[in-house]
């Protein structure tokens, strides 16, 4: 029999106004493996005013407290770390090593954040007047709205989860459809560890009516979102005031330079380009390389591109798994058929694999120009190109030439191109000799142009997404102090 999942409101599964389910698949064999409620607005409208109900509890809970049930969810990641990778790995598709890493982000994420729990802090600062304390205060926002996407689906609900909570505020969840099992186990955790019901609540169903309905709620103080540049903009346009936190997607380039170790990069390419199936924000899609070296590395790329195992995520011999569902393969095979089109060169990949589960093998396109779509447009699959360049600024220029700016990596043994590198490439994150993935959750994470609206996540940036500053003034000196210098002879 096949679960049936209810909406998560003040703790308790409830059905849907709809009365309507919909299905979660295992892209690994297509078979059904849980159903969930598919929401309405009624249903979002339950969920905002039970967290409000129990934001109003919760925010004034001593911050040093709510870092101790955060510390409790982390302990209880670590005892479940195993079961929820098996759960990741079937219900996203992602290879247990890769599902347990998502785990441990989540474990990361709430042990940062409980101790911000005696932090959280304000400054203090001089005032221009004798006798008058100024300084900061943080404070929650009220009710946060957080949607989330597929491919990190315990660590991203995390990533917003534990700030949100250190901070004092309370949670509507629209978890992605096709991992709400993920989010749903996340939160149970949450409350089992002391998160009061009702802080935490999770409606699921589709973006165009749960999804909107969140952003547009009224009684919503802030709207966390990762996922696709088309839906950012939507949240833009219909969030209104609300403090809004966006993550897009990436473009993101590895830059080869020809004094690199080749094979240090060669392994970065492989992981970066690779590894979660190309499904990351911050995938390695565009390997920018020296043309001393472009052959070489060419060569190496593919022969050992070739050796990748493709399956089921749960073998320890898989080193690829699924893409989450029909429709991310018919979009990185259209994406084969318009490098075609453009006449770049199909080194290898570019099939389908199988009747059953949503495969598809590691693709790389060369003889690629900075100007294709293949070389300009997110595919978030397992597809990569090379783009030859003749020297450092020729490949910033290159690294630079979309409208994304999330993560850029360069492999090289001079000080003076990495440093170089760093200052001038338009991207919120830079690695040296390191792929275009691999954040840690105590610095922030984000990017510039059509990557998000400027926002943060983790470290003390995911703080400040989460909180709003409060300035305090106290004026002890017992009389009417006139600030910037105001005279004003008052009888």
């Amino acid at each position: 029999m096949v679960k049936i999942y209810g909406h998560h409101i003040s703790g308790k599964s409830t059905k849907s106004d709809s009365r309507k389910t919909f299905q979660v698949l295992n892209p690994s064999n297509e078979k059904v493996i849980a159903k969930f409620q598919l929401g309405t607005k009624k249903d979002i409208n339950k969920a905002v005013e039970a967290a409000s109900q129990a934001h109003k509890k919760w925010s004034s809970v001593p911050a040093p407290k709510r870092g101790e049930i955060l510390l409790e969810i982390a302990k209880i990641l670590k005892k479940r770390k195993q079961q929820l990778g098996k759960l990741e790995s079937t219900e996203m598709g992602k290879i247990l090593q890769e599902g347990l890493g998502d785990v441990q982000e989540a474990i990361d994420v709430f042990e940062y954040m409980a101790g911000e729990g005696r932090r959280l802090f304000g400054y203090t600062t001089p005032s221009e007047l004798l006798h008058k304390s100024c300084y900061t205060i943080r404070q929650s926002l009220g009710v946060i709205g957080v949607i989330t996407p597929w491919n990190f689906p315990i660590a991203i609900p995390a990533w917003k989860i534990a700030p949100a909570l250190i901070c004092g505020n309370s949670i509507v969840l629209k978890p992605s459809s096709d991992t709400p099992m993920c989010a749903y186990e996340l939160v149970k955790i949450c409350e089992e560890a002391g998160v009061p019901k009702g802080v935490i609540n999770i409606v699921t169903g589709s973006g165009s009516e749960v999804g909107a309905e969140i952003i547009k709620h009224p009684k919503i103080r802030g709207i966390s979102f990762t996922g696709s540049r088309s839906v950012g903009e939507f949240v833009t346009q219909n969030a209104g005031l609300k403090k809004v936190g966006l993550e897009l997607g990436g473009k993101n380039p590895i830059v080869i330079m020809d004094d690199a170790n080749l094979n240090l990069a060669l392994k970065g390419v492989i992981f970066g380009a690779f590894g979660t199936t190309g499904q990351r924000c911050t995938a390695s899609s565009r390997i920018i390389v020296h043309n001393k070296v472009f052959k070489e590395f060419e060569e190496m790329l593919v022969e050992k591109t070739s050796k990748l195992r493709v399956g089921n995520p749960l073998q320890s011999t898989t080193d690829v798994g699924p893409l989450i569902n029909n429709a991310a393969v018919e979009k990185v095979h259209n994406y084969t058929n318009i490098g075609k089109k453009e006449y770049a060169k199909l080194l290898c990949g570019g099939e389908k694999i199988g009747t059953k589960g949503f495969f598809y093998k590691p693709t790389i396109f060369t003889n690629v120009t900075p100007k294709m779509r293949i070389a300009q447009e997110e595919i978030f699959g397992p597809t990569t190109v090379l783009i030859k360049v003749n020297n450092l600024k020729e490949a910033i220029d290159v690294c630079n030439s979309v409208d994304y700016g999330l993560s850029a990596s360069i492999y090289t043994k001079d000080i003076s191109n990495a440093y170089l590198f760093i200052e001038k490439v338009e991207s919120g994150i830079a690695y040296v000799n390191a792929p275009t993935i691999g954040a840690e959750v105590h610095l922030p994470f984000g990017g510039i142009k059509n990557t998000g609206n400027g926002t943060r996540e983790a470290g003390i940036e995911g703080i400040h997404e989460f909180s709003e500053t409060k300035t305090v003034y106290i004026d002890y000196s017992g009389n009417l102090q006139k600030s910037q210098g105001i005279k004003w002879n008052q009888k």
